[in-house]
């Protein structure tokens, strides 16, 4: 009987400091980041720091740029700043008003004034129409109206009497009386100088009555031409009234228009405003007298005035958009839309009910953010504004024309009956930043052939920074310029170095932190409430470790249910022991912004067949096709590496044993690899070990993601079940510069309870698994004997040996079978 080939020893695997590599306190160069001075500067985002303040000062149009990267990378706060510096470099913008279009009171005009003269230019038009609401009223009770009105009243008067005077007389001479009734004029006969009454009437012959029948029609005749010189009288008295109305008025309005246009004579456009606002007065002189019979305050009582809601007045209104102080603000305005809705971003035309419908006019028109940012900058959040109805296009469309339109949802919908306006477009002059992440930017780019002419910059936040001294340092500023800002404790160089570990475990990277800098914001938080509660000056690592591990138990309790069912064995794991072409696999599963390691058994049978390697989690649809991928990769690398000079023999299935959900990712490639060189050379593999890392044809092990999730997740059930010592996971030597592990891992780790071997090739990996040597091939190509590879090669052979014979024994039953017939 042949003897047993002696198993290999254990690796030792990587060193404690290997597995997580700390920062020195002691390096930073302080004892608390009190007094230590604030930066606002940002650390490692030199590429993106650059595209900003290239679209903040460029002048050409279109250089609007797209701010990508994660969440908690800092960009709000870049952009702020860069933009905030840039604008302060930049004049202060123009103001914008709308006053009323007489001509056509739907077309509202836009006025461009200098900064700080549209607040001006409102008050002084209030002014305008407060000075003459009480000096035409008082105007027009002057003793001059008065005798003028009374001389018109009596020539209208006399020039309408007349004809009837001289008509009533001439009736008379022929027995006919004129009389006045409530109901107008009408004619009588007389008898005896008196009106003859109805029965006298009646009394009278045929004839008498025939003639006087005739002569009443004859003198109706002509009473009805007298009487229609009336209408056109008082036609005339009108104009005249009209006349004296604007005679008087003219001297005060003109006296008071010009002394408003003498103070705005600097501003373009407004003395053509205000010669027409004059002719208006003029001809509308009455709304004066109609607004003191109905007050005694003006026509813009502090009530009034508040609202813009006066409505004789409102056509002398100044409807402001956008004012800036000079004085005050010295700059370009920097304006954050947090609710980008169409009516926001451009504008909108409200409306009010007036006897149940609904009516507006200029002086309803309300700025949108577009005008606010106008001459400046204006931020905006990507997927905010791609999800408001027509925002998006509403957007492009302003940047296109370098104009604000001004357009109602409900009129693009065309659901409003209702007469609208339509507002002079405002010239735009406004660099758009949009924040957004790396995937909608691709979207757009690829979706929307506008978007790249109108956002021609990106700015990519770098996620991670390679760890060196200087960067260390820089991060450890920033950490303390976070604490400040924030109101926050002093921090110990110990709860720095902390944070910079953890840094170092959010990228997870060993040489590099992670610029998730609202993350470690968080923690800080989080540990100086901590602080706080300890009655403490000072936040100390104690305080960051007890932070992070606080926030980690907070999003366990999925993790800690499925440790549960490990360790109670509903779930099938096993630590100890051997077990042939069975072998513990490693996954990462994410919840929320946890993610965490799960074991998984793999399991492989092998049998005689046709070359088919079965994958039971495709063939169920379970599988992903990276999974898929790598599967058929353990196909190619078994074809190429045994058996070369037969036909590929093998049947072979694989599967992730209670996996009810979908599988995908090639981390496991190399775990299944060795659960099929085990399952065909029949040696066992030590349980353990738990293995992640992808494979290639040539058999070289790959770096995968997680790998830290990966190895504490197996650590954590083995130390639930009790360390040996025997214990530890194989991952990819690829991977040994992103390991950062929790201090209970390297502790058992220094204590030889629990190791990590890196690898680089499956023949490595399977000595470590089964304790044999993997075998190398000599001189005459045959593996050494009763190493691993040759093993597998024999079993191939033995299949396709059998397959041969098999195959050739049923050719020739099927050959008797044809001759006996």
């Amino acid at each position: 009987m042949a003897k047993a080939p002696k198993l290999l020893s254990l690796p030792k695997g990587l060193a404690p400091d290997k597995l997580r590599p700390v920062c020195d306190p002691g390096s930073l160069g302080f004892e608390t980041t009190e007094g230590l001075p604030v930066t606002q500067g940002l650390v490692g985002q030199g590429r993106a720091v650059d595209a900003i303040s290239l679209s903040a000062n460029i002048r050409q149009k279109d250089f609007n740029i797209y701010v990508l990267g994660n969440v908690g990378m800092g960009r709000h706060t870049a952009v702020e700043q860069l933009l905030g510096k840039a604008a302060s470099e930049r004049p202060t913008p123009c103001d914008w008003i709308y006053v009323n279009n007489f001509e056509m009171p739907h077309k509202p005009n836009a006025m461009r004034l200098r900064s700080g003269q549209a607040r001006a230019l409102r008050a002084a038009m209030q002014g305008l129409v407060d000075d003459l609401a009480n000096e035409i009223p008082a105007l027009f009770e002057s003793d001059e109206y008065q005798t003028q009105r009374r001389a018109i009243e009596a020539e209208f008067g006399q020039r309408h009497e007349e004809p009837i005077a001289a008509f009533a007389e001439r009736v008379q001479a022929e027995g006919v009386a004129l009389i006045r009734t409530p109901m107008g004029f009408m004619l009588a006969a007389l008898k005896d100088g008196k009106p003859i009454k109805p029965e006298e009437y009646e009394a009278l012959p045929d004839d008498a009555r025939e003639e006087i029948d005739a002569k009443i029609g004859r003198l109706q005749e002509e009473l009805a031409s007298v009487l229609k010189l009336g209408p056109q009288l008082e036609k005339e008295h009108r104009k005249r009234i009209e006349e004296l109305h604007a005679g008087m008025a003219e001297r005060v309005v003109t006296l008071r228009v010009s002394e408003v246009a003498n103070a705005f004579s600097a501003e373009e456009g407004v003395a053509d405003y205000l010669e027409t606002v004059r002719q208006d007065m003029i001809s509308n002189a009455e709304l004066f007298l109609i607004s003191m019979r109905a007050q005694n305050d003006g026509p813009f009582p502090e009530a009034i005035r508040k609202y813009h809601r006066d409505p004789h007045f409102d056509r002398y209104a100044v409807n402001i958009m956008v004012s800036h102080d000079e004085a005050q603000e010295d700059a370009a305005p920097v304006i954050t839309e947090d609710l980008p809705s169409l009516g926001h971003l451009i504008g909108r035309i409200e409306y009010v009910s007036e006897m149940g419908t609904l009516a507006t006019n200029f002086t309803l028109i309300k700025p949108g953010a577009l005008h606010r940012a106008n001459g400046g900058y204006l931020i905006l959040d990507a997927h905010r504004i791609l999800t408001e109805p027509f925002a998006w296009d509403a957007l492009k469309r302003c940047l296109q024309s370098q104009s604000i339109t001004i357009t109602s949802l409900a009129e693009r919908l065309s659901l409003a009956s209702t007469i609208t306006l339509e507002p002079d477009p405002i010239p735009l002059d406004t660099r758009v930043v949009l924040i957004g992440d790396r995937r909608l930017h691709m979207l757009l780019t690829l979706l929307d052939p506008e978007f790249g002419e109108l956002f021609k910059i990106q700015a990519d936040f770098e996620d991670d920074l390679p760890r060196n001294d200087l960067h260390t340092k820089e991060m450890a500023q920033v950490i303390a310029s976070y604490a400040a800002k924030e109101n926050l404790r002093p921090l110990t160089a110990g709860a720095v170095a902390a944070l910079l570990d953890h840094a170092l475990r959010l990228a997870s990277d060993a040489k590099k932190y992670s610029l998730q800098l609202g993350v470690l914001t968080d923690v800080m938080r989080e540990a100086d409430h901590y602080t706080a509660q300890a009655r403490r000056d000072l936040t100390d690592e104690t305080d960051i470790e007890k932070a992070i591990s606080e926030a980690e138990h907070r999003a366990s309790r999925i993790k800690d249910r499925l440790q549960e069912a490990v360790t109670r064995k509903t779930i099938l794991i096993d630590t100890e022991g051997a077990v042939v072409g069975q072998v513990n696999g490693l996954s990462v599963m994410g919840i929320g912004g946890h993610a965490f390691g799960r074991p998984s058994r793999i399991t492989a049978t092998v049998r005689m067949g046709t070359g088919k390697l079965v994958d039971i989690e495709r063939e169920v649809e379970l599988g992903g096709p990276l999974h898929s991928k790598g599967v058929l990769i353990l196909g190619a690398y078994l074809a190429a590496h045994f058996a070369l000079d037969v036909p590929m023999s093998l049947h072979a299935s694989l599967v992730f044993e209670q996996s009810y959900g979908g599988v995908d990712g090639d981390s496991a490639s190399s775990t299944e690899l060795y659960a099929l060189l085990s399952a065909l050379s029949g040696v066992p593999i030590r349980q353990g070990f738990a293995v992640t890392g992808s494979v290639n044809q040539n058999g070289e092990v790959q770096a995968i993601g997680g790998v830290n999730e990966k190895i504490e997740g197996f650590f954590d059930l083995c130390k639930a079940r009790g360390l040996t010592g025997e214990q530890g996971v194989l991952i990819p030597a690829a991977n040994v510069e992103h390991l950062m592990l929790h201090r209970d891992v390297v502790e058992a780790a220094r204590a030889s309870k629990f190791r990590v071997v890196p690898v680089t090739t499956i023949d490595q990996g399977i000595e470590v698994l089964t304790g044999r040597k993997a075998g190398k091939r000599g001189r005459g190509g045959a593996f050494s004997k009763n190493s691993i590879n040759a093993l597998v090669e024999a079993r191939l052979r033995d299949f396709a040996e059998t397959r041969r014979r098999f195959g050739a024994s049923n050719g020739a039953d099927e050959n008797g079978k044809e001759g006996g017939s």
